[in-house]
């Protein structure tokens, strides 16, 4: 069965399994459900490199199985103080061992992308970047090639560095047609905002690249992740491997007061989450040895996205209803 062969019937059954499945999946309307141009109908190639601090993971598996975006893709890689890539994979691999044994469906198997951060070259020319040429990347070329079309591109939604998607630019330009980029990084700031920590600072290169060549979204909108599984909801996790893995994880939340890495898959896989959204420009360069990445300025005719309020309350509702409807479970 071809990936696109996938994408159908992952669709179908999404909706099927959804709770409700208010929004209609029609795969030729080209209107999108929310406020940016893509939606729960794209399907998705998850990438990040920690597995334990926040809940992206399974909002991942989850959406993919109720109504949600097909998730066609697990990027792993390691940077800042995820750096130990066995350590990331090993985690990524007991949640899609736990959703698969949940019953959950169309979970793809991680790709682990070893990748160094990309270093601007002496022209400043992005195209003159020596790529990595890394697992990861080559994984993004293949899956767009097979899924996207030009009314519903492949979204790569991410939830650390941006290497791996500017190395699959250098590999193949003409990806700028077939993707658009999502992720959670950075911080909104008096202008509009910058590419800086959380995940901009571990490849700023990387950052000046996809936000100048790709459609890009980034997801600045505050995300208390605390009040997804606090401890008096434990008791209401389902009894399956996905509800014991999600209460085992649960301790080692992080408590942030910058926007949790789940806010970009919930932009993308529940429109309703987006209630914000301003255009942004993207300066398209960095200087040599910069420590972040390039600012976004809003601009009303600016080429990319910036999220900058989200309803987290109707998120957390949404997740728990994933969780404990049992067609969720029953693909």
């Amino acid at each position: 069965m071809t990936l696109r062969s996938i994408l159908r019937v992952l669709t179908a059954a999404a909706c099927l399994g959804a709770s409700g499945c208010g929004q209609s999946l029609d795969a030729g309307t080209t209107r999108p459900h929310g406020l940016l141009p893509v939606d729960e109908r794209n399907p998705v190639i998850y990438m990040n490199d920690g597995w334990s601090d926040n809940w992206a993971g399974e909002y991942a598996v989850l959406l993919a199985n109720g109504g949600g975006p097909p998730l066609a893709g697990i990027i792993v890689n390691a940077a800042g103080i995820w750096s130990d890539i066995d350590a990331n994979v090993t985690g990524w691999r007991g949640l899609v061992a736990a959703a698969r044994d949940s019953g959950l469906t169309g979970i793809p198997d991680p790709t682990t992308s070893v990748s160094k951060k990309l270093v601007r070259p002496a022209s400043g020319v992005i195209e003159d970047t020596t790529p990595n040429r890394s697992d990861g990347a080559l994984l993004i070329k293949r899956v767009s090639a097979e899924l996207s079309q030009p009314y519903r591109p492949l979204v790569v939604v991410t939830g650390g560095r941006l290497t791996d998607v500017a190395d699959a630019y250098l590999i193949d330009p003409t990806l700028a047609e077939r993707i658009v980029v999502v992720s959670s990084l950075g911080t909104l700031s008096s202008t509009g905002a910058a590419m800086g920590i959380p995940n901009g600072e571990m490849d700023p290169w990387a950052d000046a690249i996809v936000s100048s060549r790709f459609r890009y979204v980034q997801v600045n909108a505050y995300y208390d992740q605390l009040t997804e599984v606090p401890d008096s909801r434990l008791g209401e996790l389902p009894s399956n491997p996905l509800g014991d893995w999600i209460a085992q994880k649960q301790p080692s939340i992080y408590d942030l007061d910058v926007a949790a890495d789940q806010v970009g898959i919930l932009a993308v896989g529940f429109p309703a989450f987006v209630t914000a959204v301003a255009r942004v420009s993207g300066e398209g360069t960095v200087a040599a040895g910069a420590t972040v990445g390039p600012d976004l300025t809003t601009s009303p005719q600016g080429p990319g996205w910036l999220v900058t309020e989200g309803a987290s309350a109707l998120a957390v509702g949404h997740f728990w209803e994933l969780l404990l409807d049992h067609r969720t479970y029953s693909h």
